[in-house]
């Protein structure tokens, strides 16, 4: 099975929601004139890291971002990653990530897990408690946000299930872009999956971003990659390479859990 992957890597309009979604609607016009299966987009690209500004600008938006996703989706007869938004709950503002097929229907939400400490996330943020693990057209997949790639053992957690792709969607600062590729390709290495990863570029205030969105392959391949300007990057995916990958080094059957403290 094959899947054609668009990411569009954006630059985010800070605390701006409907201009952003005005460029989310142009963009996906322009993703779908190549036929993707899936699109993909950055982190919270619906207000940037306008973190102290965050309760005001969901309090005084009318805007459904949700219900505009899945008539997107739908409209287009495409899978969305939607990057990730933030979202208003009874616990506080979580930076939730939220996944659509092609029919329209909400598969999957998911709360960042691990909170950046170094861009006062933990400030205006509540972290998440659950999984990334989806299902798209019966493969199994996981999404994960941003700075969660620095924690191996939480991507492990969901390759144990067996997902053959990982999302990645982010805002990583261009000062630290070689950290994204590197962590992207031993991710992808160690995990023998397909890492699609959607990061945004140009500033805000206090941050400038890099950029390198990627797809990787499970024997760490390049697929794909951007630069650091505005771009919709494509690539194909073949998700049959997992299953040769996984055959012929058998890592998962090969650990030594009786070892290991995670």
């Amino acid at each position: 099975m094959q899947w054609k992957v668009a990411m569009i890597q954006m630059d985010i309009a800070f605390g701006d929601i409907e201009k952003n979604i005005d460029i989310v609607k142009q963009k996906v016009k322009e993703a779908m004139k190549e036929a993707p299966d899936v699109i993909v987009l950055p982190e919270l690209w619906t207000t940037g890291y306008d973190l102290a500004r965050l309760k005001s600008l969901l309090e005084h938006s009318t805007i459904n971002i949700s219900e505009f996703l899945s008539k997107l989706a739908k409209g287009n007869k495409v899978h969305i990653l939607a990057g990730s938004i933030a979202q208003a709950t009874d616990a506080g503002i979580t930076n939730i990530m939220l996944i659509f097929n092609n029919k329209g229907e909400l598969v999957k939400e998911y709360s960042k897990a691990h909170l950046f400490r170094l861009m006062d996330e933990e400030k205006y943020l509540v972290q998440g408690n659950k999984d990334g693990l989806f299902s798209l057209n019966n493969i199994d997949c996981a999404g994960v946000i941003c700075y969660d790639i620095r924690f191996p053992e939480w991507i492990r957690t969901h390759m144990i299930d067996q997902a053959k792709v990982l999302f990645v969607v982010a805002e990583w600062p261009k000062a630290r872009i070689d950290h994204w590729r590197a962590l992207l390709m031993s991710r992808a290495i160690e995990n023998q999956c397909y890492v699609i990863a959607c990061n945004r570029v140009g500033a805000d205030p206090n941050n400038e971003f890099g950029g390198n969105s990627m797809i990787i392959g499970p024997w760490g391949e390049v697929v794909s990659e951007a630069g650091d300007k505005e771009t919709i990057i494509y690539g194909e995916v073949d998700l049959l390479e997992v299953d040769k990958v996984r055959e012929t080094i058998p890592i998962y059957s090969d650990r030594r859990t009786d070892l290991y403290k995670l």
